[in-house]
C-alpha cells in the first residue's frame, strides 16, 4: 500500500496499467483503488472523479511528448529543424503508441474542467510553431499557425496509416512503407521552400517557351 503522500503518483501509474491492459473504457477509481490495495474512497483524496485522473494521465503523456519533441537536435537552418522535429514526432508515435492513442485518439474529459492538460497539450503545439516563426518571421502569425496545423495533420495521418490493418493489403513496392515518414518530410520540406517550389515552374516556362521557338 503506498504511504500517502504517493498515492497521488501511485494513482496516475496505476490508471496507465489499467489503461494499457483493459482499454480506457475500463478505467475506474474503484478499480485503481484495488490495484493500490487502499480502500475504494481513498483516490478521491487526489481526483475527484474518473475523468480528472484520466485527464491527468493525458496531461502526462503530453508533457512527456514535449520532452521528446524539445530534445530534438538543434540546426541553425529552421527547415533543417523542422525536418529533424517531424522525425521526432514520428518517431514518439511509433515508440509510444498507448500514449500516442491517448493524446489524439481518445475523448478528453471536459476541457473546462481541467485547464492544465489544455495548457500542457498547447505547449506541444508551440514547439512547432516556435520552429516555423524561424522560418516565416514572428508577425506571420497567420501563416505560421496554417502551416503549423497543416504539417500536424500530415504527421499525425503518417502515424495513423502506418499502423492501420489495410497496410498490409496495398501492395506496395518494397520499401515504399518502411520510408513514408521520410518520404513526406521530404515533400514537406519542398512545399515550405520558396526556392524549392519556384523550381518547377521555372521549368515549366523553359520548356513552354523552347517550344515557342521550334
Amino acid at each position: 500500500m503506498p504511504a500517502a503522500p504517493d498515492l497521488k503518483e501511485a494513482c496516475v501509474r496505476a490508471a496507465h496499467e489499467v489503461i494499457a491492459e483493459h482499454g480506457v473504457e475500463q478505467l475506474s477509481l474503484r478499480d485503481v483503488a484495488r490495484r493500490l490495495g487502499v480502500s475504494h474512497q481513498a483516490p478521491y483524496k487526489h481526483y475527484a472523479s474518473r475523468d480528472h485522473l484520466l485527464a491527468e494521465v493525458i496531461r502526462r503523456c503530453f508533457v512527456h511528448f514535449a520532452e521528446s519533441l524539445d530534445a530534438r537536435q538543434r540546426h541553425d537552418d529552421a527547415r533543417a529543424e523542422l525536418h529533424e522535429l517531424g522525425r521526432r514526432y514520428l518517431a514518439y508515435a511509433t515508440q509510444h503508441a498507448l500514449e500516442y492513442r491517448l493524446m489524439f485518439a481518445t475523448p478528453w474529459p471536459e476541457p473546462a474542467q481541467h485547464p492544465e492538460l489544455v495548457r500542457t497539450a498547447l505547449h506541444a503545439f508551440d514547439v512547432l510553431r516556435s520552429v516555423l516563426r524561424r522560418v516565416h518571421g514572428s508577425r506571420a502569425r497567420q501563416r505560421v499557425d496554417r502551416e503549423a496545423l497543416a504539417i500536424w495533420a500530415s504527421l499525425h495521418g503518417v502515424a495513423s496509416v502506418g499502423v492501420s490493418p489495410v497496410m498490409a493489403h496495398l501492395a506496395l513496392s518494397p520499401g515504399v512503407a518502411a520510408r513514408n515518414g521520410e518520404t513526406v518530410l521530404a515533400m514537406m520540406s519542398v512545399a515550405l521552400d520558396p526556392a524549392q517550389r519556384a523550381r518547377p515552374a521555372a521549368t515549366s516556362r523553359r520548356r513552354t517557351a523552347a517550344r515557342g521557338e521550334s
